[in-house]
């Protein structure tokens, strides 16, 4: 090192602190703006057609309020005629089928099918079943979602508009994480960084692209012939990030992403430590898998952890806490804008305290992505090449 190097480095932390928190301002800014732009946005225009809808629901194990997300979806007030597809990775699940009873039994109007899906086509699970389950699907459009996602009554409606509007062809919505009674610390993290850290960052994506270019596994809705007109789901069977390709390809062949204003929720499981960081580091890998660079360019979105930092570096100097002050009125202002303004969450006002925490979290997890390409999937491990993942046996 050269002499009086470390004589200067606490005025370079200093230095390098602030620039970074400077720079994660001005993401909350796009983010906050990007937010109230989509809050803000005008009604659909109604429609007077309404499609025949599959909606397709890969099945595989046992997911939090999984009875009462398929109940939500035979609840719809949807004009048109629909049904509810169940794909059975597991074919003999008895528990599946006692649930497909009950539907049947509590609403005799819904055609309501389970799907036996029993073959492993591919590294990726939940594709291998939706291609087993697209065959048997009656309805021109096809909305796939997971299957603990829980909808309101007027989802199909809005999904069905939103795919009449001009050049539109794919559809997609922001959802919200819901917790178990008595949550975790861990399962209400994962609550909050759906609504403060993923949902923000989409809302910003959107903007700066001038409209959505992939999609969210919450809901991918397309025509069936478009689905067809890009080469079907085959080529996804190798791919980690499935539902963001397949808004990609179809944003790819020329046609319109939307995201609609009807959000819907998914449940968030009592996640313990390890499980919290082993389904964490499979998100923040395939998403610096799926977007590299904007991917890198989030080391600057963390402004809180940054801001607090940079107290320290300059020594609790008056400036570096004005700085912390503004970072935690902006950071506050996004996270209510998306959390309470768009998902009506009210999780998000109950959990305000660990904002900090998390976002400390989420800083971590940027870096530890970078330390390998594995990730576990629902007990199975891969490993991320380039958007595809490789099983690796035990």
């Amino acid at each position: 090192m050269p002499p009086g190097f470390f004589a200067i480095l606490p005025q370079l932390v200093a230095l390098v602190t602030t620039l970074i928190t400077l720079a994660g301002m001005a993401f909350l800014l796009l983010a906050l703006f990007a937010a109230r732009g989509f809050r803000r946005e005008p009604p659909l225009p109604a429609t007077a057609v309404w499609p025949t809808v599959s909606v397709l629901k890969p099945v595989k194990g046992t997911d939090p309020h999984r009875l009462e997300a398929f109940r939500s979806m035979c609840l719809q007030q949807y004009p048109g005629r629909f049904e509810l597809l169940l794909g059975m990775a597991e074919p003999d699940d008895p528990n599946l089928l006692a649930d497909v009873a009950r539907l049947h039994a509590e609403f005799p109007l819904v055609p309501v099918r389970a799907i036996p899906c029993p073959e492993r086509l591919g590294a990726n699970g939940k594709v291998s079943t939706l291609l087993q389950m697209v065959p048997h699907a009656l309805g021109e459009v096809l909305v796939i979602n997971d299957a603990d996602i829980l909808a309101g009554p007027g989802y199909l409606s809005a999904v069905a508009t939103a795919l009449q509007q001009p050049g539109v062809a794919f559809v997609t919505a922001p959802y919200m994480g819901r917790t178990l009674p008595a949550p975790t610390v861990w399962a209400r993290l994962e609550a909050l960084g759906i609504a403060g850290d993923l949902l923000p960052g989409v809302f910003t994506a959107r903007m700066l692209d001038r409209g959505l270019k992939f999609g969210l596994g919450s809901t991918l809705a397309l025509r069936a012939a478009t689905l067809a007109q890009i080469g079907g789901m085959e080529p996804l069977l190798g791919r980690i990030a499935d539902d963001y390709e397949l808004g990609e390809r179809v944003s790819r062949a020329g046609f319109r992403v939307l995201m609609i204003p009807e959000p819907v929720q998914t449940s968030v499981p009592n996640y313990s430590a390890r499980s919290f960081w082993q389904h964490q580091t499979r998100w923040w890998r395939t998403v610096r898998d799926a977007r590299p660079w904007s991917f890198f360019a989030m080391l600057v979105s963390y402004a809180l952890p940054w801001a607090v930092l940079n107290v320290v570096a300059c020594g609790f100097a008056l400036p570096s806490l004005s700085l912390l002050s503004l970072v935690v009125l902006l950071r506050v202002a996004v996270l209510l804008n998306v959390g309470v303004g768009i998902l009506r969450d009210g999780q998000v006002l109950r959990d305000l305290l660990l904002l900090p925490l998390r976002d400390f979290t989420s800083l971590l997890l940027w870096a530890w992505s970078y330390a390998g390409n594995d990730a576990v999937w629902r007990g199975e491990r891969f490993r991320l090449r380039r958007g595809a993942m490789e099983r690796i046996k035990p």
